[in-house]
């Protein structure tokens, strides 16, 4: 089953790229680099469907289960295991990660409109407010 043996190797590659990308997509998040935030995703996105294809052909073989068994391979399989398991960690932070700088983007946004908005607030003699157009907008030549 010299196979089954490369596609675990395979595995194990790929496994160890995703948590290696996961470590850049870290770095590109704390530095607010969203053009590589978004190469990465894509790679990521990558990456993880080749680790589901070889899933689906480790899985393909008849009596998989204790062919692992026999051949020994469960050392890999932990070590495979194991990577994808700090994957997953890894992705969570640095999902919470780009949700609270989306929130603090929004919350951002929010203030700037609401300072425009009030930058443009006059009132009129009676108390009565009233937005004005912006400047340079009206004139005729």
């Amino acid at each position: 089953m010299k196979v089954l043996s490369d596609l675990l190797v395979y595995q194990l590659k790929n496994a160890t790229q995703l948590a290696a990308l996961l470590e850049k997509e870290k770095l590109a998040i704390a530095n607010r680099n969203s053009s590589q935030i978004e190469f990465l995703a894509k790679e990521k996105i990558a990456l993880i469907e080749q680790l589901k294809e070889t899933d689906n052909h480790i899985n393909s073989y008849p009596d998989i289960s204790n062919i692992i068994k026999i051949k020994n391979f469960s050392k890999q399989i932990d070590k495979i295991y194991s990577i994808i398991r700090e994957c997953k960690v890894l992705n969570l932070i640095n999902g919470e990660v780009l949700e609270r700088v989306r929130l603090s983007f929004s919350r951002l946004h929010s203030l700037i409109q609401e300072d425009n908005e009030n930058g443009s607030i006059i009132y009129n003699s009676v108390g009565k407010k009233f937005t004005i157009n912006t400047p340079g907008t009206d004139i005729k030549v």
